[in-house]
């Protein structure tokens, strides 16, 4: 079982001082693309491909990594660095389509992930609502530590659930704002790299759209 921690946020925009306790929730990589078909190609023999469909899986955070490359790796390299959950629960959580929130080293095999990809992100479809508010309902009961979004807050797929269970209390990276997945995935790794964590603040009310933000170098 999962273990969830959630918390309150005061003031915004969120700078949090280092001690904050500290959650990420990592937006999904995409299922049915053609990087999706190579890796579950059953006669596919670079080493991934080969333990995904082997007994022993892969964890979602490495199947993920190669659906979605640079992003979704600087995501989760992001999150692993500067995670600070509660004791005994997890820090780093990924939404996925159909089984609501689950850790990044969760193991996952062929099967899994073909069924990710059957699954539409739209709030008002019931095989991704579902298990995502349930879990969402647990995550929203403790208030221990703060709840970071990496993924995209320009759209409803994501916000609409998430801020009905998290309010204010659901943070961002400010500098996600006009930003794509590649710039967005520099510049994670970039922080990851100095050490240097960004800035966040509420989901609610934020302007969730801008200008074209300048380029990150080579990360």
């Amino acid at each position: 079982m999962i273990a969830f921690g959630i918390g309150t946020v005061r003031g915004s925009p969120v700078d949090s001082p280092m001690s904050r306790l500290r959650i990420f929730l990592l937006s999904p990589a995409h299922c049915g693309g053609k990087r999706a078909a190579i890796l579950l190609n059953e006669r596919a023999t670079f080493p991934l491909a080969q333990r995904l469909h082997s007994s022993s899986g892969v964890t979602l955070g490495e199947a993920f990594s190669f659906l979605s490359g640079l992003y979704f790796r600087g995501k989760l390299a992001y999150a692993d660095r500067f995670a600070r959950p509660p004791v005994d629960q997890r820090g780093v959580l990924v939404i996925t389509t159909d089984r609501g929130l689950l850790a990044a080293d969760a193991p996952v095999g062929a099967r899994e992930l073909r069924e990710f990809g059957t699954v539409d992100i739209r709030p008002d479809h019931p095989g991704y609502r579902e298990p995502l508010a349930r879990d969402l309902a647990r995550l929203s009961q403790d208030a221990d530590a703060d709840v970071v979004l990496l993924g995209s807050v320009a759209t409803g797929k994501y916000v609409d659930v998430l801020l009905e269970f998290m309010g204010e209390r659901l943070l961002f990276p400010r500098e996600f704002v006009g930003r794509g997945d590649m710039s967005r995935g520099a510049l994670l790794l970039r922080a990851v790299r100095e050490g240097k964590e960004l800035v966040y603040e509420p989901v609610a009310g934020a302007i969730r759209h801008g200008r074209r933000a300048a380029k990150v170098g080579p990360p």
